[in-house]
């Protein structure tokens, strides 16, 4: 329960000549504790001294606190207001100073105090770790060298400057305002816009589906690098063609064909997704148990990091969202000593200042700067929510957007040395090296750079477990957000239930993981090495761009009561939103899924037709 103090000081008639006086006075005392008693559930304290002492009191085991937000300030100004009167109503004229005696209204709210982060940094870490994700380490380098290198820098910084910060800033503020999820915050600011919460929930899980897979890839590679001999160094295993063909930087009489296929290629597409095994879309084949041990591992590990809330996750984020940046520091150096490293530096920075004349180029930077921030998915107003009311959170919006995007330029360096590397090994450009974007970049490309290597076992470890790291945070962060969503509210039905709740969902998102663990959903149907794309994580580009119009609607929505306050906003007597509202409301979440299943089907043509 938690209690607002307010304090009121007057100056009370105190003539211990005159019973009379005294007796008026305690009876306005007693009119006064009765009023405030009645009014707004609360109760009067009368202390001697109490301006010495300080106001301190605990009511059924929580502590007095300051109001949190303007709305809850107000009804207890009210009841400050009401007890005021009643209590100096009757002295009629000035009073020589007497005794001072302090009038505390202590008002009780029957709701539960919201659980805030331990410490500044718990948010602040966590918040990093949502927005530097996987994207950061392979999306972005393939984006600024395929969009002119250097020059890709400005119209990125550019719409981070006009778009993307002020947004994410947007985000955190509305989060800390209202302390509420993505769904019940519409009551604050439109009702019937909330079915926009509803869709932003359903995205989330879909993503959780696909997203966690990658985790489990890359526990995999984990698993398999504690081996003398990295299994995908080598030509002679069971799952290899005749195409395969090892290279090594020092062998100069091997020749490198179109044909040709990795090691680490044949490892990728054939043992761990094992794609050989399904004929196509029509026969799913099996899943692989070995994956779904992983998966199984990922989503504990998920789940016990987040059942406690904020609490809990805000400690983990500690190791999750800092280990990887040592990891970068790490394959930085030795990237940068590995010969034909400058290359790949040169062929990543070079500007192309012709391209900025595309206006592709410009919507890829605003892609790229929105999807990495990552506003529009209920995550920042989860976490915002936690924080006290007067917290900086423009503060916050700068430093984190800032760490996000120097980590994606930082990320760019650590891929383009190996990738000139690459290409100095195998006699070829770096663009044909660099070709593969997506997990292969990651799974194909870059391992096979580790094993050529000195101490190929050691940088595989702490490569593969640095993805793990990057996966981890952006989990706890989308399930966090929902999770906040439905809590918020349905807090009569989970509030108390946060545990099993958590496990249901954990559960669900695991069964739903499982449907990409087959032969057919791991790669499509593909003919040439150059259509070598995961629809795994071609659904990530589905689920991005199908919360794009969810967003751009929440954007519209905010803004749009400013002009039309008395027809939206909820009043100050905190009654729920109206059934038309939510009536009207709900039915926009089936619209933003109607633009994902436009969207999929759009590009999966496209694909299907490039291939």
């Amino acid at each position: 329960m938690e209690t607002k103090d307010i304090m009121m000081t007057s100056m009370l008639a105190m003539d211990k000549g005159e019973k009379e006086g005294e007796r008026n006075g305690d009876g306005e005392e007693a009119g006064g504790k009765d009023d405030g008693t009645q009014q707004e559930n609360g109760r009067l304290v009368l202390a001697d001294g109490l301006a010495d002492r300080g106001p301190k009191s605990v009511t059924n085991g929580f502590t007095s606190s300051t109001p949190q937000s303007p709305r809850e300030g107000t009804g207890t100004a009210a009841s400050a207001v009401g007890a005021t009167s009643a209590s100096g109503g009757g002295t009629g004229s000035s009073v020589p100073l007497g005794d001072l005696r302090t009038l505390v209204v202590q008002q009780t709210s029957l709701e539960r105090p919201r659980e805030t982060w331990s410490k500044k940094m718990d948010f602040l870490l966590s918040v990093i770790g949502y927005a530097v994700d996987l994207g950061n380490v392979w999306r972005f380098p393939y984006i600024c060298y395929q969009n002119g290198g250097g020059a890709f820098l400005l119209p990125y910084l550019l719409m981070a400057v006009f778009g993307g910060v002020p947004l994410f800033y947007m985000e955190l503020a509305l989060g800390q305002f209202h302390r509420s999820g993505c769904i019940s915050i519409w009551k604050h600011i439109c009702p019937i816009f909330k079915g926009i919460g509803f869709a932003i929930c359903i995205i989330a899980l879909y993503i959780a589906f696909y997203y966690n897979t990658i985790m489990a890839w890359a526990l995999y590679y984990l698993l398999s690098s504690f081996q003398p001999v990295l299994p995908w160094s080598t030509c002679s295993n069971s799952w290899n063609t005749v195409n395969c063909v090892r290279y090594k930087y020092s062998d100069h009489n091997v020749s490198w064909s179109n044909s040709s296929t990795s090691p680490a290629e044949e490892f990728y597409t054939r043992q761990v997704l094992q794609v050989h095994r399904s004929p196509g879309l029509h026969q799913l084949g099996s899943v692989s148990w070995q994956l779904a041990l992983c998966l199984l591992f990922i989503f504990t590990i998920v789940y016990f990091s987040i059942w406690k809330g904020v609490k809990t996750s805000g400690k983990v984020v500690w190791v999750t969202a800092t280990f990887p940046y040592l990891v970068l520091l790490v394959l930085l150096i030795r990237g940068a000593t590995l010969p034909g490293a400058w290359r790949g530096v040169e062929y990543y920075l070079k500007p192309d200042w012709e391209k900025l004349l595309n206006t592709a180029v410009w919507i890829d930077a605003a892609a790229q700067i929105f999807f990495s921030l990552g506003p529009g998915f209920g995550v920042l107003l989860a976490f915002a929510s936690y924080n006290p009311f007067h917290n900086n959170c423009y503060k916050d919006a700068l430093v984190t957007s800032s760490v996000n995007c120097l980590t994606s330029f930082l990320s760019g360096f650590v891929i383009f040395t190996v990738l000139g590397y690459m290409a100095e090994m195998r006699k070829q450009n770096v663009d044909d090296v660099a070709k593969d974007a997506g997990p292969s970049l990651l799974f194909i490309i870059y391992a096979e750079a580790i094993t050529n290597m000195p101490a190929a076992t050691f940088f595989a470890i702490i490569f593969f477990l640095m993805i793990i790291m990057l996966g981890l945070d952006s989990t706890f962060a989308g399930l966090e957000g929902v999770i906040t969503a439905m809590i918020d509210e349905f807090p009569h039905y989970l509030a108390k239930r946060r545990e099993w709740f958590v496990l249901g969902l954990v559960c669900v998102c695991y069964l739903g993981a499982l449907s990409t663990l087959t032969s057919v959903p791991n790669v499509s149907v593909m003919t040439s090495r150059s259509c070598l794309v995961s629809t795994r994580v071609g659904s990530g580009e589905f689920a991005g761009w199908s919360s794009a119009p969810a967003f751009c609607c929440s954007s519209l929505s905010v803004s749009w009561p400013s002009l039309h306050r008395s027809s939206c906003l909820t009043t100050s007597t905190h009654h729920g939103p109206p059934s038309w509202a939510t009536a009207s409301g709900c039915p926009l979440s089936s619209v933003c899924l109607l633009t994902w299943s436009t969207t999929w089907l759009m590009l999966k043509a496209h694909s299907n037709s490039a291939c």
